[in-house]
């Protein structure tokens, strides 16, 4: 979807973003933006993370002389 864009897709989406908020909000606005996508992926990589891992209780397997 976003690979479509192009270059000159991306100057005129920052063009009208100064237009818009401004010069002195933009920066605030990308940091807010980059933050929020930091949490993001942190988060999906300790939800991965967590399904690679195997749960402690999950390990038992029964044998004939465990019974």
């Amino acid at each position: 979807m976003l690979s479509n864009i192009g270059i000159p897709g991306l100057i005129l989406i920052l063009v009208i973003a100064l237009i818009v908020f401004g010069p002195s909000k933009l920066p605030e606005i990308g940091k807010a933006v980059g933050s929020s996508l930091k949490e993001f992926k942190n988060a999906t990589k300790d939800i991965i993370s967590d399904d690679d891992t195997p749960k402690k209780g999950n390990n038992h397997t029964s044998t004939k002389g465990d019974e």
